[in-house]
């Protein structure tokens, strides 16, 4: 199931994580800082829903 979940995260993450960053500009939070976490959130945030979405295929 591992390998199946990395091939989650790369999609779910990168979708997450710009999309938060897209918030944060829409936002005006246009600074380096704002943006960096959003994307750390982004990121941090897609471990479970990636999780979920493999558990959910396998």
């Amino acid at each position: 199931m591992l390998p199946l979940f990395l091939l989650v995260h790369i999609f779910v993450g990168s979708t997450i994580a710009g999309s938060a960053v897209i918030a944060a500009l829409t936002l005006g939070y246009d600074t380096l800082a704002p943006i960096i976490i959003a994307a750390a959130l982004g990121f941090v945030i897609s471990f479970p829903a990636s999780w979920l979405v493999a558990k959910q295929i396998a």
